[in-house]
C-alpha cells in the first residue's frame, strides 16, 4: 500500500532520512518509532505527498503511484502531531470544509464529529476548545473521508482519554477495511495494543523492523523468572549462568533473565542442585527495554 523506496531527504546538506526502503501492506497497521530528530515526521509528510524527496520515491496503492501525484493524495488522510484550526468557525464548520475538499457524502459530518466525541459541541468555535479537544477534532477531520492510507504522527500526544478511544476505534476501523495506517508514536503502550508491524528509525536510517509474532518472540527472550526457593543453594547461580549468564539472588529468590524458551531446562538444573522450589513468576520483557537496546546499539 505505501512503498518506500530508498527515499532520501537532505536539508542544508544534513541527510534527515537516508536511503529508506520499507512497505506498509494493505490491511496492516504500522508503528514507526525513533527518538527525537530520526526522521519519523520526514518519512510520513513523503508518504502524504508533502515532502519532495531528494533521491528516491515513495510510491502508493497497487498500482505504485507516486505520492506526489494528486491521484495518490486522494487515497490519503494526514493527521499531523500539531493540529490547528481557525479559532472563529465551529468544529462542524472546520469538518464541513474538509468534507467538501474530499468530496465526502453529505451526512459524513454529523458521524465524524459523533465519532470523535464533538458532536456536542460541533457548534462551538474552535477558539473555546481545550487541547484534547482540538487533538479529537483532528480526529474528526481524519475520518471524514473513508480514504485507503491513514497517516498519523504522535496522533496521541495530546488526547484526552475520550479521544483515546476514538483513535483506537479509527485504527480498528480502517483495519477491518483493508486500508492501511501507519503513525509514529513515542506511546510505546499504544504500539504494543495496535501495531501488526513494527519499524524502528534512528539517525534517518531504519534499523529494525518487526511483525507482532517477530516482537513478540524478542520481548519473551528478553523475559524474566523469578524463584522463591525454601532455602539458599550454594553456587546454584553459577551453574545457571550457561542458561541466564546474570543469574543472580535476590534475598530467597533466583532471578534468571532469559528467553522463555530456557526456562524448563532452569528448573531442572535447581532441581538437580537439590533445591525446593516454593514459588515462580515469570514475566516477558517491555517493550521500552528492547526499543533503548535497539537505538543504543546505533552509534
Amino acid at each position: 500500500m505505501i512503498r518506500y523506496r530508498a527515499f532520501t531527504k537532505t536539508y542544508s546538506g544534513r541527510r534527515v532520512v537516508d536511503a529508506l526502503t520499507f512497505e506498509v501492506p494493505r490491511g496492516a497497521v504500522v508503528a514507526l518509532l525513533g527518538p527525537n530528530g530520526s526522521g519519523k515526521t520526514t518519512s510520513i509528510k513523503a508518504a502524504a505527498g508533502l515532502i519532495r524527496p531528494t533521491s528516491g520515491e515513495v510510491v502508493l496503492g497497487d498500482d505504485a503511484v507516486n505520492a506526489l501525484d494528486a491521484r495518490a493524495r486522494r487515497r490519503v488522510s494526514f493527521l499531523p502531531q500539531r493540529v490547528s484550526f481557525p479559532d472563529a468557525l465551529t468544529g462542524r464548520e472546520v469538518v464541513e470544509f474538509y468534507r467538501r475538499l474530499r468530496q465526502a457524502p453529505g451526512d459524513a459530518v454529523d458521524r465524524a464529529l459523533a465519532f470523535a466525541s464533538l458532536n456536542g459541541a460541533g457548534a462551538r468555535p474552535v477558539g473555546t476548545y481545550s487541547g484534547g479537544m482540538v487533538q479529537r477534532l483532528g480526529l474528526a477531520v481524519a475520518s471524514v473521508a473513508p480514504t485507503e492510507v491513514l497517516l498519523l504522527d504522535e496522533p496521541t500526544a495530546a488526547l484526552d482519554p475520550e479521544g483515546l478511544q476514538s483513535f483506537y476505534e479509527l485504527v480498528e476501523v480502517r483495519r477491518r477495511a483493508g486500508g492501511a495506517v501507519f503513525f509514529s508514536s513515542h506511546q510505546l503502550g499504544d504500539v504494543e495494543r495496535l501495531a501488526d508491524l513494527v519499524a524502528v528509525i534512528v539517525a534517518g536510517r531504519l534499523v529494525a523492523s518487526f511483525t507482532e509474532r517477530e516482537l513478540a518472540a524478542r520481548l519473551a527472550d528478553r523475559g524474566t523468572m523469578r524463584v522463591r526457593l525454601r532455602a539458599e543453594v550454594q553456587g546454584l547461580p553459577s551453574r545457571l549462568r550457561a542458561l541466564s549468564p546474570t543469574a543472580s539472588w535476590h534475598g530467597d529468590e533466583l532471578v534468571l533473565p532469559g528467553p522463555a524458551s530456557a526456562r524448563p531446562a532452569m528448573l531442572d538444573v535447581i532441581r538437580e542442585a537439590g533445591g525446593e522450589i516454593r514459588g515462580l513468576t515469570a514475566e516477558e520483557g517491555h517493550l521500552d527495554q528492547f526499543y533503548r537496546e535497539l537505538i543504543g546499539e546505533q552509534p
